[in-house]
């Protein structure tokens, strides 16, 4: 398993300065670089600074909630998109699918122990030392540029986050080859994330949504398969 690096940039977004202290403490004796935002604009402000690897966002915060902070950070062009997290506390199904709506990646369930925070924050930041393949994938009229997490379609630039990006990555790494839906999750989401299988259909809806509907196929009962057009 590769080591994650320590040199890594977090943002902090909750309005409880408690949540802050006790999350930046914890994270800066690991030796990443912390920062902290109390509200969702000031969040977004700092991620267009600091480019961050990656953003724990609270979802009820005053100002701009988390929902809505994660959808400016995924609009905007400006900012190099790092890996989401919300923290919350709401276990509810409709908050962990508009979590996943507006760009997320993951969950971290507070009160959070700060090992099993540590050891979240490791095996999502993991997610950036992907592998050392070719950089680039070309199939059919889609080219992925795994450095860049860029998407061309039809020669026209995609932005995804970094989620839908690694399922798209899977799927179209073996072309007419059917993923079930446990074999997604534990690839593209990992062992250490508690998530359903509405998560995967919510991303495959949103992947649809930008690359049209021709590419992933479901096979029902069974998973999906990408399909060179």
């Amino acid at each position: 398993m590769k080591a994650v690096s320590k040199g890594h940039t977090i943002l902090l977004v909750d309005d409880e300065q408690d949540i802050l202290e006790f999350l930046s403490y914890n994270l800066s004796k690991e030796g990443y670089k912390v920062y902290t935002a109390s509200n969702g604009e000031e969040g977004v402000k700092l991620a267009k600074q600091l480019n961050p690897s990656l953003i724990i966002l609270d979802i009820m915060m005053p100002v701009m909630d988390g929902i809505e902070t994660c959808q400016m950070i995924r609009k905007d062009l400006q900012i190099v998109q790092p890996l989401i997290a919300f923290l919350t506390s709401r276990s509810e199904d409709y908050s962990q699918v508009a979590g996943f709506e507006a760009g997320a990646d993951d969950y971290i369930t507070k009160p959070v122990r700060p090992r099993l925070l540590v050891s979240k924050v490791e095996s999502l930041l993991r997610r950036l030392n992907r592998g050392t393949e070719s950089p680039k994938m070309d199939t059919s009229l889609i080219k992925i540029n795994r450095d860049k997490f860029i998407v061309e379609v039809n020669d026209k630039k995609v932005i995804l986050p970094k989620k839908e990006f690694e399922l798209l990555e899977l799927l179209a790494s073996r072309p007419g080859n059917v993923y079930t839906r446990e074999q997604i999750l534990s690839m593209v989401w990992g062992n250490e994330s508690i998530v359903g299988e509405r998560t995967i259909d919510v991303h495959i809806r949103k992947l649809r949504e930008k690359l049209g509907n021709d590419y992933i196929r479901t096979i029902k009962g069974v998973g999906y398969t990408f399909s060179e057009v």
